[in-house]
């Protein structure tokens, strides 16, 4: 009996069983090895406190409005950075072929019926199968240094060095920037300083971050990566910057942001505070950039060695465990870094 990861109230995770799905023509059925849990998205529905579980979203004008929620408890399939192997493919699929392994976005679920062509380019080393969890998180990532525009001799304040912060400093570090990193937690200062940071910057809940970056680069960094989803830091980015600077808000901030103060440096520095979000790539980079370039480029990345992901991952943890270690998260036990979820499939694999 397949299962699958369910949250069936705040605060109440499990593993439960559920149907399996049929092979429909076009499709593959995979077993799952690994799923990676991203946190920061996750914890929401965890904790009850994404917006679709509290409004509707009205696709067509693009809000949220009043009215039941979009969806309720109990939220299964959650989860977008999964790794699993081609088990049985329809009648009319040539590829990918049984017995491959392949990442992808099918939750957190021990089997999938997927598209074959949504996994047909992402066949993946078995050898190293768990760094292919990391696919959806290094979109993000890169997607945001895209929107940062960081390049060659740009200094870059990445504020937030969780597993997407420290994928955004290397890349950032790749693209040729100086990076300066940002966080509260000093072992992830250090994973910040592993990953190429120049400079690292330990937060304060009282602020600084912003004047200690400006003393660092005499005047302020070009732009500024914000992926924690507080507001507080991102007022911290707005103060970091340079005249006309960049803030890139990536992180997914949740309620009101009291301390986000737009009459000070935001207003007096003219500085641009832009969206990144995984369902778009930066305007300005036209049709030549999608979700599948953001995968590709990143996951290059990844294979040939210049992002060390798998070092990133500090807990495999069976998936029956899920409860555990979701509350881990939730209190924010600072020893993790990269939870990931291993199925029963994975037996024997790295």
């Amino acid at each position: 009996m397949p299962e699958v990861v369910s949250f069936a109230a705040p605060y109440d995770v499990a593993l439960v069983p559920c149907d399996p799905q049929p092979l429909v023509p076009g499709s593959v059925r995979l077993r799952t090895w690994y799923s990676g849990i991203s946190a920061g998205t996750e914890l929401t529905a965890y904790r009850g406190s994404n917006p679709y579980l509290t409004r509707t979203w009205d696709p067509e004008r693009r809000l949220f409005v009043e009215g039941d929620p979009t969806f309720g408890y109990p939220v299964q399939g959650w989860g977008y950075s999964e790794v699993g192997e081609v088990v049985e493919v329809a009648a009319d699929v040539g590829s990918p072929a049984v017995g491959q392994v392949v990442h992808g976005i099918w939750g957190h679920r021990s089997e999938a019926v997927v598209s074959a062509a949504a996994v047909r380019d992402r066949v993946w080393n078995a050898d190293d199968a768990i760094s292919g969890t990391f696919a959806r998180v290094g979109s993000i990532a890169l997607n945001a240094v895209l929107a940062a525009e960081a390049q060659l001799g740009d200094r870059v304040a990445v504020f937030g060095q969780g597993v997407i912060g420290l994928l955004a400093t290397r890349l950032a570090v790749v693209s040729g920037a100086e990076v300066v990193a940002v966080d509260t937690v000093p072992e992830r200062l250090e994973a910040a300083r592993a990953m190429g940071a120049a400079e690292v910057v330990i937060a304060s809940v009282d602020g600084g971050a912003g004047a200690a970056i400006r003393a660092w680069c005499d005047g302020g960094v070009d732009s500024a990566i914000e992926l924690s989803g507080n507001d507080r830091a991102l007022h911290e980015a707005v103060r970091s910057v340079v005249v006309d600077g960049t803030v890139v808000a990536s992180g997914f901030y949740q309620g009101g942001a009291e301390h986000l103060r737009l009459g000070e440096e935001f207003h007096h520095n003219r500085v641009r505070i832009v969206a990144s979000q995984i369902a778009g790539t930066p305007v300005r980079l036209g049709p030549r950039w999608d979700q599948p370039r953001l995968v590709r480029t990143f996951m290059e990345q990844v294979r040939r060695g210049r992002v060390d992901a798998r070092s990133l991952v500090t807990d495999v943890v069976e998936a029956a465990d899920v409860a555990a270690v979701f509350e881990r998260l939730d209190r924010g036990d600072p020893s993790i870094l990269q939870a990931v979820l291993r199925f029963p499939a994975a037996s024997g694999t790295t």
